[in-house]
Parts: structure tokens; C-alpha cells; sequence
């Protein structure tokens, strides 16, 4: 099997949970690389992701780790499986890596819950809104690299418009609401979008308003991608110096009550979208 110089970071959590898993039995790699008729080499390249794994090897590496939990094992034979790299890895010379990390990850998530406080959910920008983003990079990016990051954003949407879209909860924060970027025509298509996309049914967008207070997640965008089952859920975090993929089971329960906790705070679907509505109308004219 030929060696991976690039390993995707879905490939790598492959690899990690495959690590999981043998820990969590008490093998050192040498251990399960003699149950498994290998050796210690063999494993450790698998659970860094410089191998693949076969479906037969990983079953017997479930086995071999007393590993009952067959919706978690059929999960992790579903990832290896995985032989044909997607459409985001013709950016793979031309964008961040972590860019691609987050279309893998989009792409591959059963359901999608996302929070923002200054910035309006990637997955229902449109072209005009997240160009105008770009342009604020800094350092400056030239106007090809631009447009790619535009292109990228707009191809990350195709997961809600797919036959069986991704079903995908956005909290969104007032101020995000009211930001002007590109000016008031700009923000009154991107408004009036946002407004179309959230009568979808497998859409919800929610509303924190000013009044609300404070609540928890206000200093960060959040996007909690829901694996096949809970251990292979995923957070992706926004930072201004990049993004952080994490998946530790106490940082995951975390975010999950994080998310909660502003769902709990946010205006409901109907009222979400009359704030929405309100505020267009506000910039009708402009």
C-alpha cells in the first residue's frame, strides 16, 4: 500500500481513534502489531495515517481491542474506505490547508450547528457578502486569491443544497445581522438570502438579539460537524491566526452544552426571521 505524504485530517482522526481504541485496551503498538500478525512498524504508520487499513484489518484491530460498539467500528471501516479524494483538493495548492480540512469535514457530517457573533454563517453567504470578507484579510490577499477563497466558500454550500441535504442550525448573533459589509445593497441581498435559505426545512437559523445578554461561545465562531456517532463528532474553530480542529470527548461535551446554552438564549425560527425582516426593511431605500 502506497505511502501518504499529505494524509487528509479526516485520515488523520482515522488513525487517531484507531490509537484510541488500542490504548483504551491496554496494548502497546508492538502488542497489537503481534495480534495482528504484523509488527509494531505496521501499526503505528496506520494510526499516523501514512497507511491505509483494510476493512478486515480494522475488524480485527476492533477485536483484537475488545471493541463491541458496532456502530462506532462500521463508522471507522466507512472512513477507511475512502479511496476517492473530493472536489476541495483542487484548492490543495492554492488555499490553506485548514480551508480543505473544513470542506472534508462539511462534506462528511451527518447534521451541522454553527454560532456566530460578527460574522454571518459561511455556508449561507453569498458571492458579493464573502468577497467583501476577503478583502479585509490581512496581510492583504491579491485579487486571484480572492476570488479562489470565494469560489471555495460558494462550492462549501453544495453539502445543503445535495438530494439529502445536511440538516444545519445557525445561531447567529444581532450584531452579525446588522454588519454592512459592501455597503447597504450588499447586506440587503445577503439579508433577504438568509431569510430564503431558513424557509428550507432542514434549515434553522436563530436570532440572539441585543437584549439577550449575555451568554456563552460570544468570543468565537463555532462549527460543531456531528459524526455517524458521538466519539466522531468534530468542532472547528475559527481564530483570527487560523483554525483548530478538536475532537477530545471533554472538549466535545463542552461545546455541546456551549451550543445548547445559546439556542437556549436565541429567538425561535418564526421570530428569528422577523428580526431578519426588520432589518432589511431598515435598509430598504438605502
Amino acid at each position: 500500500m502506497p505511502v501518504r505524504n499529505s494524509p487528509t485530517a479526516r485520515q488523520l482522526r482515522l488513525g487517531a481513534e484507531l490509537r484510541k481504541l488500542r490504548e483504551r485496551a491496554g496494548l502497546t503498538s508492538t502488542e497489537a502489531g503481534r495480534l495482528l500478525g504484523t509488527n509494531q512498524a505496521q501499526i503505528s504508520n496506520i494510526e499516523a495515517s501514512r497507511y491505509g487499513v483494510s476493512a478486515e484489518r480494522l475488524r480485527a484491530l476492533a477485536r483484537n481491542y475488545s471493541c463491541s460498539d458496532e456502530a462506532l467500528v462500521t463508522a471507522l471501516i466507512d472512513m477507511a474506505g475512502e479511496r476517492k479524494r473530493g472536489w476541495w483538493e483542487e484548492y490543495r495548492e492554492i488555499l490553506p490547508a485548514g480551508l480543505l480540512d473544513l470542506a472534508e469535514l462539511e462534506h462528511h457530517a451527518v447534521a451541522l450547528r454553527a454560532s456566530y457573533v460578527a460574522h454571518l454563517p459561511g455556508l449561507l453567504q453569498t458571492a458579493e457578502h464573502c468577497r467583501e470578507i476577503f478583502r479585509q484579510v490581512v496581510p492583504p490577499l491579491c485579487p486571484p486569491e480572492v476570488e479562489h477563497r470565494v469560489s471555495h466558500r460558494i462550492k462549501r454550500q453544495a453539502v445543503l443544497y445535495r438530494e439529502r441535504p445536511t440538516p444545519y442550525t445557525a445561531i447567529v448573533h444581532e450584531a452579525a445581522l446588522r454588519m454592512r459589509f459592501g455597503g447597504p445593497a450588499v447586506a440587503r441581498a445577503q439579508l433577504r438570502h438568509i431569510l430564503g435559505m431558513s424557509e428550507r426545512e432542514h434549515i434553522k437559523v436563530l436570532v440572539i438579539p441585543f437584549d439577550a445578554g449575555a451568554f456563552p461561545g460570544s468570543g468565537q465562531s463555532t462549527l460543531f460537524a456531528v459524526g455517524p456517532v458521538p466519539q466522531l463528532d468534530t468542532v472547528h474553530v475559527d481564530r483570527e491566526h487560523g483554525s483548530e480542529l478538536v475532537d477530545a470527548a471533554a472538549q466535545l461535551d463542552r461545546y455541546r452544552m456551549v451550543l445548547d446554552r445559546m439556542e437556549s438564549v436565541a429567538l425561535g425560527e418564526e421570530r428569528s426571521r422577523d428580526v431578519i425582516l426588520g432589518i432589511v426593511r431598515g435598509l430598504e431605500g438605502r
